[in-house]
């Protein structure tokens, strides 16, 4: 069974933005019956004992797990785990559990050594799933289902894969005293949009394994609180980056750093159904900055460092259409977050990206072909353009 262990400051290694399922996303009843799920997650820092975190956030009943377990799973994605390093899970010491419409549920810490950039599978048996699920679609890794009770099976043969995280939010670390967390609150660029399953190459990947590589920045964990789709102020897809900061960012164990790269999809939508006013794109940009300023105010009140992202050019770009006018309010919204001091540093991630001879456009190189969202090399060039110094002790 789960053992207790004397902790270190629990650190999170892994966490993810749990969301309000659409129906096409969510668990078929077929699928949960009589089923056993492996969901397969990066934890970035390592650590000698672990525990997860559940979520029925959005659920409107109760959310009843039958049993779990973890392990080290064989590589990025994979089905299988390492023999010998299966754990079983508990609550309060019991194998089941049954989490409030919500409400996070955290299982007893189990003691397993992770290292570091370690792949870990979470495999459960949902007794009972709320009528509305809570997940994260943008998983970038794949997920395993296979009929009866597999908690314990090392190679999950006959598992079929599935794209999403469903009911877990974070994996928490018991790791060295000195360790502490980036989260990276942010959209589908920082979900990754356009990363293939289990490649791990989404910039905050790439941001992890260059800290990890650090003598100095070893112990920092980073932690993708992106949301595809997602806005700074309004209910793009998820809910807003002020409404969820509580939930992603306050409520993160061991949390330092915040890196916000949010407003895009806010300047891209304001013009894209509609003609707006001269008038209305200088209006969204105050907002805009309104916003900016309040998420400055929450973090630094719990005493974090908080580094702005610029907001990465997207003219071309056929969903938004943007013109002259919303360009014009992007270069607003980037000279404010670089000159207005409101943050403690800046990445300059439009600067990083951007075409020099077309600088409300992406680099080609740098371009994924949606004019939005950058390809693998781009997504290269944000991770290496973090400067490594703003988290070293």
């Amino acid at each position: 069974m789960a053992t207790q262990v004397a902790a270190e400051p629990w650190v999170a290694g892994w966490t993810t933005s749990p969301v309000r399922s659409a129906p096409e996303q969510q668990l078929t009843e077929n699928q949960a019956r009589d089923t056993t799920m492996r969901q397969v997650v990066r934890v970035t820092i390592g650590g000698r004992a672990i525990r997860v975190r559940f979520s029925n956030r959005f659920g409107t009943t109760p959310l009843r797990i039958a049993g779990a377990h973890v392990a080290l799973a064989t590589g990025p994605a994979d089905a299988a785990i390492r023999p010998g390093t299966d754990r079983p899970l508990t609550f309060a010491g019991r194998a089941d559990v049954e989490v409030p419409s919500g409400a996070d549920f955290w299982s007893d810490s189990v003691q397993i050594v992770v290292p570091a950039l370690q792949d870990v599978a979470i495999s459960t048996r949902f007794a009972a799933l709320p009528q509305q699920q809570t997940g994260h679609a943008g998983a970038r890794t794949r997920s395993w289902i296979a009929p009866g009770d597999r908690l314990g099976d090392v190679r999950f043969a006959d598992a079929a894969p599935i794209e999403r995280w469903f009911q877990i939010a974070a994996v928490e670390v018991d790791a060295a005293p000195k360790a502490r967390a980036i989260v990276a609150l942010g959209d589908s660029i920082t979900d990754g949009y356009g990363v293939k399953d289990g490649l791990h190459q989404r910039w905050t990947d790439g941001l992890a394994r260059r800290l990890s590589a650090n003598r100095a920045t070893r112990d920092v964990a980073v932690l993708n609180h992106g949301i595809g789709g997602n806005c700074l102020l309004v209910e793009c897809s998820g809910p807003n980056a002020l409404a969820r900061f509580d939930s992603d960012v306050a409520s993160q164990p061991g949390a330092k750093y915040l890196i916000v790269l949010e407003g895009i999809n806010d300047l891209g939508s304001i013009g894209r159904e509609r003609a707006v006013t001269a008038a209305e794109h200088p209006a969204h940009v105050a907002r805009m900055i309104a916003g900016y300023r309040q998420i400055v105010a929450r973090a630094r009140a719990l005493g974090m460092k908080v580094i702005g992202g610029t907001v990465m050019p997207f003219v071309g770009n056929d969903y938004y259409h943007p013109d002259a006018a919303a360009e014009a309010a992007r270069q607003a919204v980037n000279a404010w977050i670089r000159t207005s001091g409101h943050f403690d540093a800046v990445i300059d991630f439009d600067r990083v990206v951007r075409d020099p001879a077309r600088p409300d456009r992406l680099l080609p190189a740098y371009d994924s072909g949606d004019h939005l969202h950058p390809s693998m090399a781009g997504y290269r060039a944000m991770a290496d353009a973090v400067p490594l110094a703003l988290f070293a002790r």
